[in-house]
Order: C-alpha cells, then sequence, then structure tokens
C-alpha cells in the first residue's frame, strides 16, 4: 500500500523568501523598486524634485565644510519658495542619494525650512546609512543603481551638482546625456556649484574643441558660486518652464514615462 505524502507546506510565491532572494526572481525585485517608491510619491503628492548631487566626503566641519553649509541654506531657501507656492500637490521636493555629506546637507537645509524631502539610498560595502534628516515616508533603500537612477531621472526637474567624485560624476554626466540626446521630453535646469573646481575637474571647452560635444551643449548647464545666485537661477528656470496651470502630477500620465521615449523615427537600413 503507497505511503501518503507529507503535508505540503509550500508557500505562496509572494511569501517565499527564499524564492524572492533567487536569481529566477531578479525581475521582480527590479519591479518592486519601481512600484514601492511610486506609490509613496502617488500618496504624499509630489510633483517634482530637485536632485542634489556631490560628495559623501564633505563634512560639516571638514576642510571643505563650506560647501556643506552652502548646500543646507540653498536647499533651505529652495524649500521655503517651494512651501509659498499654491498648488495641489509638493512641488520641487529636494531629493537626495540619502547619505552623508552633500546629501545630508541638502536634506537638513529641507528639514530646517520644514519641508519634506526624499532620500535615495543605496546599499553599499561601506554601509552608506541614511542620513537623519530625511522624511521618513520619503526614506528608500535600492539595492539595483540603475533603479535608484531611474528615480533621479523621473520626476526631476532641477539638478544642483556640488564638488564630488566618481559618483558624482556618473549621475552628473548620466542626466546631461538624456539631456543632450534629448531622450528627457521635458526641461531639466542644471547647476555647476562652484565654477573652480568644475572647471579644473572637467575640461567642457576642450571636449567643444575637440569636436566630442556641440557648442550648444554647453547650455545645458550654468555656474553658480554661491546660494543667492543658485537660487536665482533655478527659482527663474522652473518658474518659465513648470509654474504654469497646464502642468500636471506624474501620475496623471497616460503615456511612455519621458525618460523612456523615443525622439526618433524608424530606422531606415542601408541596402545590401
Amino acid at each position: 500500500m503507497a505511503r501518503l505524502h507529507q503535508p505540503c507546506d509550500h508557500k505562496v510565491a509572494y511569501k517565499n523568501e527564499e524564492f524572492l532572494d533567487s536569481a529566477d526572481a531578479r525581475p521582480l525585485r527590479i519591479l518592486s523598486e519601481y512600484l514601492e517608491p511610486y506609490s509613496h510619491f502617488r500618496r504624499e503628492k509630489i510633483r517634482d524634485t530637485i536632485v542634489f548631487f556631490g560628495s559623501a566626503r564633505v563634512q560639516e566641519d571638514g576642510p571643505l565644510s563650506h560647501y556643506y553649509q552652502e548646500a543646507r541654506q540653498l536647499a533651505r531657501m529652495l524649500t521655503e519658495w517651494s512651501e509659498s507656492l499654491e498648488n495641489a500637490g509638493r512641488r520641487f521636493v529636494i531629493c537626495t542619494g540619502g547619505g552623508p555629506g552633500i546629501m545630508e546637507a541638502a536634506n537638513r537645509g529641507a528639514w530646517e525650512a520644514g519641508g519634506k524631502s526624499i532620500g535615495l539610498n543605496i546599499g553599499l560595502p561601506s554601509e552608506q546609512l541614511p542620513n537623519p534628516y530625511i522624511t521618513p515616508e520619503l526614506c528608500f533603500e535600492f539595492h539595483y543603481f540603475f533603479m535608484r537612477k531611474f528615480w533621479f531621472a523621473y520626476m526631476a526637474k532641477a539638478l544642483v551638482v556640488f564638488p564630488g567624485g566618481f559618483g558624482t560624476m556618473d549621475e552628473l554626466f548620466e542626466l546631461l546625456t538624456l539631456a543632450q540626446t534629448q531622450k528627457l521630453a521635458k526641461k531639466i535646469v542644471i547647476v555647476l556649484y562652484s565654477s573652480a573646481y568644475w572647471k579644473e575637474i572637467v575640461n567642457f571647452d576642450a571636449l567643444v574643441r575637440y569636436g566630442m560635444i556641440s557648442p550648444s551643449d554647453l547650455d545645458l548647464f550654468q555656474y553658480a558660486d554661491d546660494p543667492q545666485s543658485a537660487f536665482e537661477i533655478l527659482k527663474e528656470g522652473l518658474t518659465r518652464l513648470y509654474l504654469r496651470p497646464e502642468e500636471f502630477l506624474p501620475e496623471e500620465e497616460t503615456e511612455t514615462p519621458a525618460i523612456a521615449k523615443s525622439r526618433v523615427g524608424p530606422v531606415t537600413r542601408a541596402p545590401r
């Protein structure tokens, strides 16, 4: 007589942590890093962001502390201005990578102004922990760099880039490339903070001279050397481009997201 099988103790798939951590479930993990932040942004009625990039190594009391204080001041000024706007949703919310240094300074400035701010943190071997000034319901932890970058780009209407290293330059050039190649269906105001630093680190004029970029590509960004001038550039650009009655909330989009739209027509193949 055949023995009965043991009772099935298999979990439903969405509660099976072993499966969710497996290679087979990677698409689900990627999708969750899109859907979970999206649901929070909808709930908080966040329409768009001002993204701050910059070094995690700049400390409040270190040798480059003036950058920390200036990022903090600029974020506070922008948040106070944003909070004064009359609108149905939260406009121009400060968004950072969620860690220390310039990221902490920007989240701190928004917090001091009484506004909310976003932290898109990522797990790293050096254990980058979220700074304490991020709004708790807008603090996210990412595993995939590309999904984190998606959220930097998706709602950004402006970008402020303080001095930084590999990570800062990676993020800057990612967005400059999207703007240059017209993969963004929106305009983004880009400010490079500290002209002396950026002109020494990246020779944009040489790129033009060698024909690697067009002279008009230099119009994709502006320099600022103090919080007030950066604020004026951002306020003017955002007011001109986005403070219009017809602007809508991101969740009302029914088409492909702006950063995924193709800007070219059908491919014409060369004759054989």
